[in-house]
Order: structure tokens, then C-alpha cells, then sequence
């Protein structure tokens, strides 16, 4: 059928204008909800603006905070870390019934006598290098005379062309420095007092680290609301197993280090290159003054029985090790536990070295990764652990 002839006619009518009405309705709203769109816009776009400047003060606050108070900071982090290194060792003391106090005893003092140990070492062979100094030094006037005379002949050379302006010449004065007596009534003695004062609290630090471990802990998750204990329970157990994997990591590269660098010392017939070999091993671990500091104990070590062949023998295979080891072991076995980008590492040592010094260098990975993690587990923060990370080329693809 058509129609039904018992509706109206104005109500057929009105259906047929029913739809031209509704959207006039809507035509005169639509303006209204632009202008509260727009409004939630830009309210939202303020918000941004200031959650971006609070964010960037945080950070600036934060680091003048790392930089005025290095000394304290750097103590707690060391300390930290070397908690962590000996946390192995307190356990397995711990399972031949040996309590966590006195394991953790037994630990610091095991660690003090290895560092006085390699104290008399060295100091050894300072008062070796003093003695064979005398002996010496005819060598070293005889290749500086060379330079000497090299550099006398381009002097005269040169005088000979360029023009003589002596009678323009502007006098300079030369004051000499306070020397050590200044040093001893200056404030670099007040200096040096702070730092071996704080340095000396690390074994107590690491002591009572290592036996509060649990207490602590479980502390520290309780400053949480009740809703986010667990998630703070795991983001603290997520920094736990980072630091125990950067330090396996770096135990692992420095022991093949170590071996290989013994073999050559030996193959050199240096003294001592049992113990040499693993200083060296483990000094090229740290980042960029890593190469230098691992060169000094050899050639301490190597006076008058190496020489200008040996010499660049030992340079080339410690910087063939600390290359092969910082761009093919290094990536291998620690990038895939912190996860951070290679960009993020290099700006992390280059930002905690110019605030922490040279400690900086040795503490910027786990401190980075550290926070990496944290930013990873914090709600709105997640973009700046995306940041840090590896980012889509971490993921595996799926199968």
C-alpha cells in the first residue's frame, strides 16, 4: 500500500518537514559546542605548559641539588653500589650459617684490606720509581736535548726572518705562587679534610646497608599510599636486579679483560703481571678515563725493563680491549639489562661527569638506569622512559 488514508493530512505534512527542522536545531547548537570545544582545548594546552615548566624546573632543581651537594651524594651513591657488589658475598656467607651482621662484617673488612693491599703496592713501586729515577735521568736529558736543539735551531731560523720589535715590547711580570706553605694555610687543606672525612663513613654506610637491607626496604614502601605500595614494592625490585646485572656485566668484561691483558704482561715479562693484569682489566672499564688510568700500572710497573717497543705494544692492546669491549661486549652484555640508548648514555656521562667529577663517570649508567625505570613505573612520566630507552627496535617482533 502507497499511504494510510486514515493519517491526516497535516501530519503527513508534518513528517515531511520534520527532518529540515532538526537540522536547523543543530545548524544554531553547533556554534555553542565549538566555542566549549575550543575552550577544553585550550585549558588543556595550558595545563601542558605548565606540567612542561614544572617538569623543567624539577630538573634544574634537581641537578643544582646533585651539583652543590656532590660530596654527600657521591658518598651515598658509592656506598650504594658497593653494598650491592657485596650483597653475593654476604649471602653466601649466609648460607654456611654465618649471620648477616657478621657476614656483612666480614665483607667491609675483606674490602678494606684489598684496598690497603693495593696501596702498598703501588706505594712500592713509587719508591722503586724514586730509586731508579738518578739512573734514569741521563736517558731522558739525552732524548729532551734533541727537542732542546731541534727547537733552538727553529728559534734561530725564524729570528732571521722576522722582524725585531724588541723596543715595542710590553714588560710582563711574573709573580710566583704561594707554593706549599700556601697549600697548608690555604683552604685546599680544609678540602682535602671534607673529603677523607665523608670518604671515611663509607664503610659504616655499606655495613649498615648490607644488614638493614630488608628494613629499609620494606620502609621505604611503606612512605606509599597503600594503593601504589606495590607497584613501589616492584619498580624498587626492577633498580635491584638493574644493579645487580650492571654489575655482573661488568665483572664479566672485566675478568676477559684481566686474563687477556695478564697474558700480554707476562709475554712482556713484566713483574707482577698477575696482579697488574687485573687492575688494568677492570681500570679500562670506566668510561672515557678508563684508557688512560689503565695504562699507568704497566708502565709504573715496566720501568727499566720496557722499552719504546713494549711501550706501544701495551698502549695498542689496552686500546684495543677498551674499544672491542665499550662498543662490542659492553652493548651485548649490559644494553640488553639497562636499556638505555646510546644517546642517553653518552649525555648521562657527559652531564654526572661535569657535576660529579670523576665519579661522575663511574656512577651516570646506573644512576641513569635507575631513573629510567622509575619514570618507566610513575604515571605520566612514562614518556620520559621512552625517552631514555631503546624505544620500538628494543621490542621483539612477533612471530
Amino acid at each position: 500500500m502507497s499511504s494510510n488514508p486514515l493519517r491526516p493530512e497535516h501530519s503527513r505534512h508534518q513528517d515531511r518537514q520534520g527532518p529540515t527542522q532538526v537540522e536547523n536545531h543543530g545548524a544554531e547548537a553547533n556554534p555553542e559546542l565549538l566555542d566549549l570545544e575550543e575552550g577544553v582545548q585550550e585549558v588543556h594546552q595550558e595545563l601542558r605548559k605548565a606540567t612542561t615548566t614544572q617538569v623543567t624546573l624539577t630538573i634544574l632543581v634537581v641537578l643544582a641539588i646533585c651539583y652543590f651537594a656532590k660530596l654527600v651524594l657521591v658518598t651515598i651513591c658509592t656506598s650504594i653500589l658497593i653494598a650491592f657488589i657485596l650483597e653475593p658475598l654476604v649471602r653466601l656467607l649466609g648460607k654456611i650459617r654465618i649471620s648477616r651482621p657478621v657476614g656483612s662484617g666480614i665483607a667491609v673488612l675483606l674490602v678494606l684490606v684489598l684496598l690497603y693491599g693495593l696501596s702498598y703496592f703501588f706505594y712500592q713501586r713509587a719508591v722503586d720509581f724514586a730509586h731508579q729515577l738518578p739512573r734514569m735521568s741521563g736517558e731522558i736529558k739525552k732524548v729532551v736535548g734533541k727537542y732542546q736543539k731541534s727547537a733552538e735551531q727553529i728559534r734561530q731560523s725564524t729570528q732571521g726572518v722576522m722582524p725585531n720589535n724588541d723596543k715595542n715590547a710590553v714588560p710582563v711580570k711574573v709573580q710566583q705562587s704561594g707554593g706549599f706553605g700556601n697549600f697548608i694555610g690555604g683552604s685546599d687543606i680544609a678540602n682535602i679534610g671534607e673529603v677523607l672525612l665523608t670518604v671515611a663513613f663509607i664503610p659504616f654506610i655499606v655495613y649498615f646497608m648490607l644488614t638493614w637491607q630488608e628494613h629499609a626496604r620494606r620502609s621505604m614502601v611503606r612512605l606509599f599510599p597503600t594503593e601504589d605500595r606495590l607497584k613501589a614494592y616492584q619498580t624498587l625490585g626492577k633498580i635491584s636486579e638493574m644493579m645487580k646485572g650492571f654489575i655482573v656485566g661488568n665483572f664479566a668484561i672485566g675478568v676477559l679483560m684481566s686474563i687477556v691483558s695478564a697474558i700480554v704482561f707476562a709475554a712482556l715479562h713484566l713483574p707482577y703481571f698477575y696482579f697488574l693484569g687485573p687492575i688494568s682489566g677492570f681500570l679500562s672499564l670506566i668510561p672515557y678515563l678508563g684508557i688512560i688510568l689503565a695504562l699507568l700500572p704497566p708502565i709504573a710497573s715496566g720501568l727499566g725493563v720496557l722499552h719504546g717497543s713494549g711501550i706501544l705494544i701495551i698502549a695498542a692492546v689496552i686500546l684495543g680491549l677498551h674499544i672491542f669491549s665499550m662498543n662490542v661486549l659492553y652493548p651485548k652484555v649490559i644494553g640488553g639489562r639497562l636499556e638505555l640508548n646510546p644517546l642517553a648514555v653518552t649525555l648521562a656521562l657527559l652531564i654526572w661527569g661535569w657535576i660529579w667529577g670523576a665519579m661522575g663517570l663511574i656512577l651516570a649508567v646506573p644512576v641513569v638506569g635507575a631513573i629510567k625505570i622509575v619514570c618507566d613505573n610513575v604515571e605520566g612520566l612514562e614518556p620520559f622512559g621512552q625517552l631514555l630507552g631503546e624505544g620500538p627496535q628494543s621490542t621483539k617482533s612477533p612471530k
